[in-house]
């Protein structure tokens, strides 16, 4: 019984050192960006070793891949929960929209990761950041398929990926515009000029 209890606390140990370590890399990479930040900067912040480090991680790109994922998904999670929550397809988009910006205005470091750290990086950190924008596409797009199949004259003719993808590279780049400029008022005004812009 003992032996068991301690191998649950050692692996509590070691996921608690891995969350720190991607918290740190996470800090880091957002303010530093990527190329300029070295596996030993992220050992010091995490306040652990670079052994530590490769325990978790094959490189610096394997560990940015494995953020990318984790806040990435959750992202895409936040998203589709409060898309749950509208009572029809204009409402479902108009509610994934304003998640998306307002997720990203309250955690603008993972916005950074998400939208312009991750771009071009390496081909298995494009295939995550693909995959993501998938993700959120496919909510847009069944969005889509639903008012046409309820007859929405609005949407009548369009093909719904295209729309789908069209939503997702407007939102992703109206909302880094806005974190690096701040030339919308908030994200309240942000969402609702895109949510107006695709007639939802």
């Amino acid at each position: 019984m003992k032996a068991v209890a301690n191998a649950a606390a050692a692996l509590d140990r070691r996921e608690a050192r891995r969350q720190r370590l991607l918290e740190a890399a996470l800090e880091l990479f957002a303010e530093l960006g990527f190329h300029d930040t070295s596996v030993d900067e992220v050992v010091a912040q995490a306040r652990t070793s670079k052994s530590a480090f490769y325990e978790h991680f094959e490189s610096k790109e394997d560990c940015f891949r494995m953020l990318l994922e984790q806040e990435g998904g959750a992202l895409v999670a936040a998203v589709h929960s409060a898309a749950r929550g509208g009572k029809d397809h204009r409402e479902r988009t108009r509610l994934g929209i304003a998640a998306f910006v307002h997720t990203c205005a309250s955690r603008s470091r993972v916005a950074k990761l998400l939208l312009v750290e991750s771009v071009g990086l390496s081909p298995s950190i494009e295939a995550v950041r693909h995959r993501l924008h998938a993700e959120f596409a496919s909510l847009t797009e069944s969005e889509v398929r639903y008012a046409q199949e309820q007859g929405d004259g609005a949407l009548a003719g369009i093909d719904p990926a295209v729309y789908g993808r069209a939503v997702v590279g407007a939102v992703n780049e109206a909302t880094s515009w806005f974190l690096e400029t701040g030339s919308v008022a908030d994200a309240d005004e942000l969402a609702e000029q895109l949510c107006r812009a695709f007639g939802v």
